[in-house]
């Protein structure tokens, strides 16, 4: 989608001049009667999304627009093709980013830079054009006068190419936005139009396209006729323009009770500007599989509309609080989940993070290195001393103490690396070990052109494909049994407890028991001991190397806790605490460490005491929502075949005379 061209004007004073700022966010024009530009000069900001038809259209903007904001710009880092020498890549920084090296301290010249983090970074995309990947707007010092002369690398192409500074910034700038086409299904809109909105109108509302609307009413509508619990909100602005949507169907209310403690809060898809912008919140059942607790439309990546969509679930679902809720690393939903869940623990998706690592890190020297060097102090250290010791040594050794986005992770590290979380309960939602990720809930039902009409088709089917799949791990976790491959008693007693998936996850770690060659005791601290477990494990290059775990065991208590925290990570015991329990003769786990969420009847047992004494509206509500929930488990499980659906139509005519006796012995 592509927006017109916007004119870089030549002022009187040579200065690079622009016309005002239309109604759509970019700068349009408005001449007087003359044709001469009239208004002040005001440049547009840099945002994500941005796109220009060259390098050289890129860079003019980013100068001017630095002129205007009063501050010089430098080349920080430049990309280029391996055989063709075409440049693919760019960072643009102010003037005051970095530091002077050690060895130029001493020069005469005034110190000027304060390592500024004001930037740019873009690339050449798939379209042959060049978009801006990433901003940073804050200075770190005072701004300068207008007049400020940039620093530029040029190559001897570019001189002759360019006469002067002034010519350059005659350049046209043809400025693109990635945005949603709009409602009206015109993706040519002209920045002189009046009826072009800014770029904080369409934040502030829905880019839907035509017939958009109704197809979400009718859905709704559809939906309560067929889901009895079925729950939405939608949020509109002061001018009746739908900006938020939030639902709920039955089942996601229902699993939300019993698998809303943990939750991933899915924005894949809003932010890489997919047609639909979707949330979701997803959480694990007792299967570990994905299980939607909700979705959601949001007009944008801001403060306001992930306020108003957490609140809305949290309505939705009784006033639930997440006990711990993993998101992609975004200041903005940092914010806003501090604000609706103060007492949640939030953390930054670990593969999200490390998916970033080529995008980010790819146009480095030593990449490859860097990378090798980055996986292991993330992965493989178990203590903060190593961890801290480690990223040390990369940064240092490679020279990339001043890159951004290495220096920003660094800063947020307690809530995204492994090492700081072991506190932090994940139901195996951590993607804490090398390989495991935090999949979109529909990742292979939407793409990036998917429309909405489309989409709330696929959602009913991928919403059934799941059911399904509970459903029949339901039934085989009751009815198969469980084969057994060593002799080890906590593999048996499990064997009777979990689900088919949980045991299997389990069963692996009783299996790598025997890859653990010793378990010594350190030393003794009262009650308590430490214990050190050798390991042989894999390592770079398929080498086998020893690994050491130490383990915390105190008999009283029932407490057996290892460093590498198996436990909160994936809701099980490790291989190294199993092999402490069994050095010191323990026989079965203890019960604190067999969580109920990943029991076979884990549903049937987790049902809430409905209290003594004449219910109020609010109980009432409470019954009605335990009741269905019952309901529905008989449901799912009754749709497998056909004898299963005449058992549970049976178990439904028995349980309504049942109740009906209850009437008629009050009478």
């Amino acid at each position: 989608m592509e927006d017109a061209p916007l004119p870089s004007e030549q002022g009187n004073d040579g200065e690079c001049s622009t016309s005002q700022r239309g109604p759509d966010g970019i700068a349009a024009a408005s001449d007087d009667q003359n044709g001469a530009s009239v208004g002040r000069k005001e440049f547009v900001a840099p945002a994500v999304g941005m796109e220009f038809e060259s390098y050289d259209d890129a860079y003019n903007y980013y100068n001017c627009y630095a002129k205007e904001a009063g501050f010089r710009v430098r080349v920080k880092n430049s990309w280029f093709k391996r055989n063709s020498r075409e440049k693919y890549g760019a960072v643009l920084c102010c003037s005051s980013q970095g530091f002077k090296r050690i060895k130029d301290v001493n020069r005469l010249r005034k110190e000027t830079r304060t390592g500024c983090p004001a930037m740019i970074r873009m690339r050449l995309v798939d379209s042959k054009r060049w978009r801006v990947l990433e901003v940073t707007l804050e200075h770190n010092h005072l701004l300068g006068l207008k007049s400020y002369r940039t620093i530029k690398k040029m190559s001897a192409g570019t001189k002759r190419k360019s006469q002067s500074s002034a010519d350059a910034e005659e350049r046209t700038i043809k400025l693109y936005r990635a945005l949603v086409i709009d409602a009206g299904g015109n993706g040519n809109q002209s920045c002189g139009e009046n009826e072009a909105r800014s770029l904080s109108d369409h934040l502030n509302h829905l880019n839907l396209k035509k017939g958009d609307t109704q197809a979400i009413y009718n859905y709704f509508c559809r939906m309560q006729l067929t889901n009895p619990n079925f729950y939405y909100l939608m949020d509109l602005t002061d001018e009746g323009n739908l900006r938020n949507v939030f639902w709920a169907d039955a089942r996601s209310r229902a699993a939300c009770v019993y698998f809303g403690d943990v939750i991933y809060f899915d924005t894949t898809f809003l932010s890489n500007k997919y047609e639909v912008p979707l949330v979701a919140f997803v959480g694990a059942n007792h299967h570990g599989q994905s299980v939607l607790l909700g979705c959601g439309l949001l007009a944008g990546e801001t403060m306001e509309s992930y306020t108003w969509v957490f609140k809305a679930w949290s309505s939705c679902m009784s006033g639930c609080s997440p006990q711990t809720i993993t998101t992609d690393r975004c200041k903005i939903l940092r914010g806003a989940i501090e604000e609706v869940f103060p007492r949640c623990h939030h953390r930054f998706g670990l593969s999200h993070i490390m998916r970033k690592v080529p995008e980010k890190l790819g146009g480095l020297n030593n990449y490859d290195a860097i990378r090798r060097a980055l996986t292991k102090a993330v992965y493989e250290f178990l203590k903060v001393s190593e961890f801290e010791t480690a990223w040390g040594i990369m940064v240092q050794r490679f020279g990339i103490g001043d890159h951004e986005w290495l220096r920003a992770l660094y800063e947020d590290r307690v809530i995204w690396a492994p090492v700081y979380l072991k506190d932090t309960f994940f139901a195996g939602m951590s993607s804490a070990r090398p390989g495991e990720s935090l999949n979109a809930f529909f990742d292979k039902y939407v793409h990036k052109q998917t429309p909405l009409k489309e989409f709330l088709d696929k959602y009913e089917l991928a919403l059934q494909k799941k059911h399904r799949e509970e459903a029949l791990a339901d039934n085989e976790s009751r009815n198969a049994s469980h084969g057994l491959k060593t002799r080890c008693s906590f593999e048996l007693q499990l064997s009777k407890v979990y689900t088919r998936d949980i045991f299997r996850k389990f069963q692996f770690e009783v299996e790598e028991m025997y890859s653990c060659l010793s378990t010594t005791q350190l030393y003794v601290d009262g009650p308590v001991i430490i214990f050190l477990v050798k390991e042989r494990v894999l390592g770079e290059g398929s080498r086998r190397e020893i690994r050491d775990y130490e383990v915390l065991y105190n008999r009283a208590a029932a407490e057996v806790r290892c460093i590498c925290s198996c436990f909160n990570f994936y809701g099980y015991l490790c291989r190294h605490a199993l092999c402490v329990l069994n050095f010191n003769g323990v026989e079965e786990i203890p019960s604190k460490y067999i969580l109920p969420r990943w029991k076979k009847d884990y549903k049937r047992l987790h049902i809430p005491d409905p209290g003594p004494g004449e219910a109020g509206a609010a109980e009432r509500v409470q019954w009605l929502n335990q009741l269905y929930r019952s309901a529905l488990q008989i449901v799912e499980e009754g749709v497998i075949s056909p004898e299963h659906y005449r058992a549970a139509l049976q178990t439904f005519e028995d349980a309504l005379n049942r109740v009906h006796q209850v009437e008629e012995k009050k009478e």
